[in-house]
């Protein structure tokens, strides 16, 4: 965190705090009213007085989660009462709503005897889908939760118990196979004996670990049965006494520490004195039982997790309740259930051990991520713990008799993947699996960059294509060896410069030689690596071309353009951006080529831009853009969109479009509607054809900048051979999700070929 004066002006400035309440419902006029509240909200009143059932139908209650604390443990801030902790909770609410969508009130209670603040609590159950209890001190947390489970038939979950157990018993999973130990045999020692540290220890016992291996250890020492100042709840772990008193003394021989207490309670010489191979869960916040660098000091074989996130192995909640609370709430659970938990903690398991996409990868440093000693808990800014914890939870949910509706879990995670940010990645999982059937040859120019190089490393790993590299050898090699790539016997490298092909030169003569081009000129021009890729592909000798990363845009689409031309019927190339928006995607175009096309030109950009959407899965549904609405202004340039859309319905009848309309009618259903119900678009468009470049690219830079939208292309249209050309920023995911495009093209046009 900052300077305390940056924290402060952060909670204070413009709108106080940092949630606010939003309808969901339009609100513009006499009848909107009239049906969010009286006369019509008395409809769906009479519906849920019939059946209370039908409030998770026609109210927020199915997507509404309570946080709620009494303010008595307040981030390692201790009793710092209700008021205080209101920042905390609202910030635990936005955290609910970045990660899942879920909308939360947060309310802090003003009570601190149990049976009291479990009749508050209790009394609000019509209200919400979920309670979150937070910051509530032990151990009056574990009777307030377990009393709330009994009487309550929507989920109860204690965070700061139940999230840290499951976050670390992911860890754990992992942690254990990279070791080498079973979890039955693990002899662990816990330094801490509140909620966290009991949550955790139980939690472990369900995942394997055998209680007569556990130790606890409070402030006073060993939990033994000697002892006569234990709670019910530390009683139950109390050992045997066999003379140990300290930390240190339990410590000896172990096989896993976990520290879920305060700083600096161990030394180098206690981790000294462990098993090989110790696991340390080192997990008190800010400052660790022992630091990261101190542990790795110690003991270079220990496998580390703490609870920062400038060390590896993060154990963080944000990985857990956002995401159980999610698929808790879409079947509609009755309780948090053993089941749901333990399914939660697996999937994270599982998932590490998935490759993991460079959106993540650049997310945290560019280092390279992957199973082992320095990754075995997933990332918190990984956006797929979405579709792998949350679709899990719901099945144990189903599984255990705790869900009100059952559904199909495929389905759901898929509805999962198409939301916002999710949805390219959905759209792009399902081309990658394409390629993956039948990798093609794919050639790569100006191969020699670390960007470029990363991606390829991915490509082969999954098996997505065939890659051809052109570059120096040693160049590509120096590369590889200091970033540990292991593609030199895995790809095929040619360096034009040095191994000229007489045939291609030839070939760029005939092609080219009554457009300026010499004999000596084509010689010349194909030891360039574009020429070069462009006639490997135009030859049938690569199945498709990567390009970018070096040259400005126009030099990079000249030499695929010179060499493949346009693909038969198209009459120019068009530059389409995949805009990857909070809730949507959307996709612009013409972004990169036309400048001002005319209604016929503008046709074929509309048609193909239709079909490449179709492409990716998604029902096009285009808006033509203008400044005008359906007419409003009489001008040649919207005469011109007129005529756009008479020509494309001749050519593709079936496809629904229409305008001209201004982007907030194209995007606004509602509104479109409201003023305009004999539109043609049932939904919101998705597919927006700007008349022109300058709009177009303005268009897609604005949103990418000032909405915050993610912008995957520009996707390359209407060239005769597939053909994706990157902008030289390009990450390294995107050059995944384009060459895997790349490939699907391929494919079709070889399927196209065999039916000809």
């Amino acid at each position: 965190m900052g300077r305390k004066e940056d924290a402060l002006e952060y909670h204070r400035r413009g709108r106080k705090g940092k949630l606010e309440v939003v309808p969901t419902k339009p609100l513009v006029s006499q009848i909107d009213l009239s049906l969010a509240y009286t006369p019509g909200v008395a409809e769906p009143c009479l519906e849920i007085a019939q059946d209370e059932d039908k409030s998770w139908e026609y109210t927020a209650r199915a997507n509404l989660v309570a946080v709620i604390s009494n303010g008595t443990a307040v981030l390692g801030l201790g009793d710092i009462g209700p008021a205080a902790g209101k920042p905390v909770m609202e910030g635990k609410a936005c955290l609910f709503k970045k990660f899942a969508d879920i909308d939360v009130f947060d309310l802090e209670i003003a009570e601190k005897d149990v049976d009291k603040f479990v009749d508050i609590v209790a009394a609000l159950e019509p209200t919400f889908g979920g309670i979150n209890l937070e910051d509530v001190a032990a151990p009056a947390c574990f009777e307030i939760e377990e009393k709330l489970r009994q009487r309550m038939r929507i989920p109860v979950f204690h965070d700061d118990q139940h999230g840290t157990a499951i976050i670390s018993g992911a860890g754990l999973l992992n942690a254990a196979a990279l070791a080498g130990k079973q979890l039955a045999e693990i002899k662990l020692v816990v330094s801490g004996a509140g909620a966290a540290a009991i949550a955790c220890v139980e939690f472990f016992i369900q995942l394997g670990i055998t209680r007569e291996n556990v130790v606890l250890v409070d402030s006073k020492g060993v939990i033994h049965r000697g002892r006569t100042d234990l709670n019910r709840q530390k009683a139950k772990f109390a050992v045997a006494d066999d003379g140990r008193r300290t930390l240190a003394d339990a410590m000896r021989g172990a096989d896993m520490f976990m520290g879920v207490s305060v700083a600096n309670t161990v030394t180098q010489d206690m981790l000294r004195t462990m098993a090989d191979r110790p696991i340390v869960f080192a997990l008190a916040n800010p400052d660790p039982e022992i630091s990261y660098p101190d542990a790795i000091t110690a003991r270079p074989d220990a496998i580390v997790a703490t609870g920062r996130s400038d060390f590896p192995n993060q154990v963080n909640n944000v990985l857990g309740f956002p995401y159980i609370f999610r698929g808790a709430l879409d079947c509609r659970a009755t309780t948090v259930s053993e089941a749901m938990k333990l399914a939660a903690a697996r999937a994270l398991a599982e998932l590490t051990r998935e490759p993991v996409p460079d959106s993540v990868v650049m997310a945290y440093g560019g280092k390279s991520l992957k199973m082992g000693p320095d990754y075995f808990i997933p990332k918190p800014f990984d956006p797929r713990v979405l579709w792998w914890v949350a679709p899990a939870v719901a099945q144990a949910a189903m599984e255990s008799g705790v869900a009100r509706i059952k559904f199909d879990i495929a389905e759901y995670r898929e509805r999962l993947m198409s939301k916002g940010s999710n949805a390219a990645y959905s759209i792009m999982r399902t081309i990658t699996k394409e390629a993956q059937r039948d990798p093609r040859r794919i050639v790569f120019p100006h191969a020699a960059n670390p960007r470029l190089l990363r991606a390829v490393q991915q490509i082969v790993d999954e098996d997505i294509a065939k890659p051809v590299l052109l570059g120096r050898p040693a160049e590509i090699e120096a590369l590889c060896l200091e970033m540990s790539l292991d593609l030199m016997s895995r790809v095929e490298i040619i360096d034009p410069r040095v191994t000229p092909n007489r045939r291609y030169a030839e070939r760029l003569y005939e092609l080219r030689q009554r457009k300026g081009v010499t004999q000596h000129a084509a010689q010349a021009l194909v030891t360039k690596s574009d020429y070069y890729a462009a006639i490997m592909v135009e030859r049938g000798d690569a199945d498709g071309m990567v390009t970018g990363f070096r040259l400005n845009y126009p030099e990079t689409v000249r030499p695929p353009l010179e060499i493949l031309g346009l693909s038969p019927g198209a009459k120019v190339a068009v530059g389409m951006y995949m805009m990857v928006l909070q809730n949507s995607v959307k996709f612009f175009g013409d972004t990169v080529f036309n400048i001002f096309p005319d209604a016929e030109t503008l046709a074929d950009i509309t048609v193909q831009m239709a079909d490449a959407v179709q492409g990716f899965g998604v029902t096009p549904r285009v808006a033509m853009i203008s400044y005008s609405n359906f007419g409003s202004v009489r001008h040649p340039d919207v005469t011109r969109i007129h005529r756009t859309i008479d020509l494309v319905r001749e050519r593709r009848p079936d496809l629904e479009i229409d305008g001209e309309m201004q982007p907030e009618l194209a995007l606004d259903p509602a509104k479109r509607q409201q003023s305009y119900g004999f539109s043609r678009l049932t939904r919101s468009a998705n597919t927006l054809v700007f008349s022109s470049l300058a709009s177009g690219n303005a268009a897609y830079q604005v949103a990418k900048v000032l909405g915050g939208a993610s912008a995957v292309g520009p996707i390359l249209l209407g060239v005769a051979r597939p053909v994706a050309a990157m902008q030289n920023e390009a990450t390294v995911e995107e050059i995944v999700n384009m060459t895997s495009h790349v490939v699907l093209k391929a494919q079709q046009m070889r399927r196209d070929q065999k039916r000809a």
